[in-house]
């Protein structure tokens, strides 16, 4: 990124190879619509070019580009007043066929969308760092700089956002196995 902030913009495409696939990913798993998600990664790249200026070097780079990230997704979420998960059932129905499989796969899907549900009651706090953490495997300095607080906050976070997570996943598994008797 200082090559980029430097003048050098064919790192830029270099930073783009590298980082799209890890953002695309915390965007998509906070806000569960895949062209929003595609739409808002454009507008981190966008803003990193943009705002090339502010980033010092002193910090992880990383750490910047999730700060961007997480303006993006404040801005999108002021414009777009919708629920934070939307799942596409449509796209459920394609990935599960015929075959002496489909029992297994839509038993893992099941367990997959109780764990995105669950994910999706989360408040976006919770949702957040454990996306940050788990999902993009910051570490805890680095969400804290991406956050602005102390490691230790950060810890506190996580640990009562797995727990409200556990709670919610047991109780929606919960749901899910009664309604089936």
């Amino acid at each position: 990124m200082l090559q980029v902030k430097a003048g050098n913009m064919d790192t830029m495409g270099l930073l783009f190879e590298r980082y799209h696939r890890p953002l695309f990913g915390f965007l998509f798993h906070m806000t569960g619509q895949r062209e929003a998600s595609e739409d808002m990664l454009q507008n981190v790249f966008y803003r990193m070019l943009k705002y090339r200026h502010t980033f010092t070097g002193e910090g992880e780079f990383r750490s910047w580009m999730y700060h961007l990230a997480r303006n993006v997704l404040v801005d999108h979420s002021k414009q777009n007043k919708r629920s934070a998960h939307q799942y596409d059932l449509a796209e459920l129905a394609d990935r599960i066929g015929g075959g002496p499989a489909a029992d297994e796969r839509l038993l893992k899907q099941q367990e997959t969308d109780t764990l995105h549900h669950a994910m999706a009651k989360l408040s976006a706090e919770h949702r957040e760092v454990l996306v940050l953490s788990r999902f993009q495997e910051l570490k805890y300095d680095e969400i804290a700089q991406v956050l602005n607080t102390t490691e230790g906050a950060v810890k506190v976070r996580v640990h009562r956002a797995m727990n409200e997570l556990k709670k919610i996943y047991q109780m929606n598994n919960h749901e899910r196995t009664a309604s089936k008797l």
